[in-house]
């Protein structure tokens, strides 16, 4: 797994920019985004070929994007925690997780979209993994995806009665419906609390760099939810108090 996370890290960075267009990710060849070349073996090896090109492309010296190496590099993270910290069955779920995690994450940083087709996924997945395990498992799971859909869907609701506009996609919900289908719903506050103080914070240093930040300013909140949820599941619920 260790030697195959960057190569995917990759490849999830290039769906997170290529999602509009999902026919290109399957049927192009990888190719610079500004000048069209195609990129050769040297130009693919991930982490390496970013730093031998000192981050830009060698045919129009392009800047390449930092979603590349820094994709790569949370790829080999994920990878590295979940064979260090689980056993060999276990660890393959958490790298599939944590990886599906990340390119929401990624997608919703750049584009602010939470695509259906890999948020549900994602939820059948966690319920089918409970339902294969003895015990309440299932129902504790089940009622996680229910309440973490609702949680947000109201909090949505609730948004734009009052400013008449929305400020809560319901991917997000889907996103934490998907979550509470992983860590249940003992989970789900460790997660909400986790995510948010990571936004504020983002958003406080975002302000003290001079960036004007208002309530108008789209936060891609996915990208905050994603890590919560895969640390949340890997270590369980916080102990508050």
């Amino acid at each position: 797994m260790l030697p195959a996370a960057p190569f995917l890290g990759s490849f999830i960075a290039t769906l997170a920019i290529r999602i509009a267009n999902p026919g290109s990710l399957i049927l192009g060849r990888s190719a610079c985004l500004h000048c069209r070349h195609n990129l050769g073996f040297r130009d693919l090896i991930p982490f390496l070929s970013w730093l031998a090109s000192a981050g830009r492309c060698r045919y129009c010296r392009t800047q390449i994007s930092l979603l590349y190496p820094a994709a790569e590099l949370a790829a080999l993270a994920i990878a590295a925690i979940s064979v260090t910290a689980l056993p060999p069955a276990d660890s393959l779920i958490a790298c599939g997780f944590g990886w599906t995690l990340l390119a929401l994450a990624l997608i919703d940083l750049r584009h602010h979209l939470l695509p259906d087709a890999i948020t549900l996924p994602l939820t059948a997945a966690g319920l089918a993994l409970a339902w294969l395990h003895p015990g309440d498992l299932l129902l504790e799971r089940a009622l996680g995806c229910v309440l973490g859909f609702s949680i947000f869907y109201f909090i949505s609701m609730a948004y734009r009665y009052v400013r008449k506009r929305d400020g809560l996609g319901l991917g997000d919900a889907k996103l934490l419906a998907a979550g509470g289908a992983w860590v249940a719903w003992q989970g789900l506050p460790s997660v909400v609390v986790l995510a948010g103080t990571a936004a504020l914070v983002v958003v406080a240093l975002q302000i003290a760099r001079g960036r004007r930040v208002d309530a108008k300013t789209r936060i891609p909140f996915g990208l905050y939810l994603s890590p919560a949820i895969w640390l949340i599941w890997l270590i369980g619920p916080l102990k508050f108090g």
